[in-house]
């Protein structure tokens, strides 16, 4: 198993500001990088930095290519609760990046299975992800990959999880509102990114680190899979790493 880099930060504010300063490093190093990124409460502090870095002239997305994780399937473009529309806003519309340059599945297409084949021909057709952001589920998914009896390989229709419902309702006005499928990167999709980058934070989360980090490599628990990557950093608060 390879080595993964592991650093602690006091807060949740803290890990998104030394998580922004990699990902800042890497946008000046490469210009045109493709960047895998992820939604959820877990990455805004880290975007509320990148924004942050672009206004004080550190940083330019001019050139950056980006691909979301995962989409859910049936809300468009333009729903407050859609992936898309949550990049925009807290992202894409505050920093110079081109946005026929972002990509995020298409949770509104009449052929789900043609839309997760076009969005593998995407990713490969730019090349592939540069770096790839990850948060994890209480379950231990990353994107929407759920527990499961063998790890997905590419961008698919998934079935979301009664837990993953319940933990993402607080979004929605009810968990009937709560979208059963999704679409995600497969493990393998995610897995070919050439740097993989994990923020957790929260104690709640310090028991699925453990297990992710430091467990048994096992589809039911997606992120274990990060222990085979050769190139893994995670950015965690205290109250996450407690257990490790």
């Amino acid at each position: 198993m390879n080595q993964i880099q592991i650093f602690s930060a006091p807060n949740a504010a803290a890990v998104g500001k030394i998580a922004a300063e990699m990902i800042v490093a890497a946008v000046n190093a490469k210009r045109d990088a493709v960047l895998g990124l992820a939604t959820g409460s877990t990455p805004l502090p880290l975007y509320g930095e990148l924004v942050k870095a672009y206004r004080a002239g550190e940083v330019s997305f001019r050139g950056i290519r980006t691909v979301n994780l995962d989409e859910y399937v049936g809300l468009s473009e333009t729903h407050e609760q859609s992936y898309r529309y949550f990049m925009n806003e807290n992202l894409f519309k505050q920093i110079d990046i081109d946005l026929s340059n972002t990509f995020v599945p298409n949770g509104t297409a009449a052929d789900s299975a043609a839309a997760c084949d076009a969005y593998e021909a995407r990713i490969e057709a730019l090349g592939g992800i540069d770096l790839q952001l990850l948060g994890i589920g209480l379950n231990g998914h990353i994107g929407f990959n759920e527990p499961a009896d063998t790890f997905s390989k590419r961008t698919h229709v998934v079935e979301l999880t009664e837990s993953t419902r319940e933990a993402n309702k607080r979004f929605f006005a009810s968990i009937d509102n709560v979208p059963t499928q999704a679409i995600t990167m497969g493990i393998g999709t995610i897995f070919a990114a050439k740097k993989l980058v994990l923020v957790c934070t929260g104690e709640k989360k310090a028991e699925i680190l453990k297990r992710s980090l430091t467990g048994d490599v096992d589809p039911r628990v997606p992120a274990s899979i990060l222990q085979f990557h050769p190139d893994v950093t995670v950015f965690a608060d205290e109250a996450a790493l407690k257990l490790i």
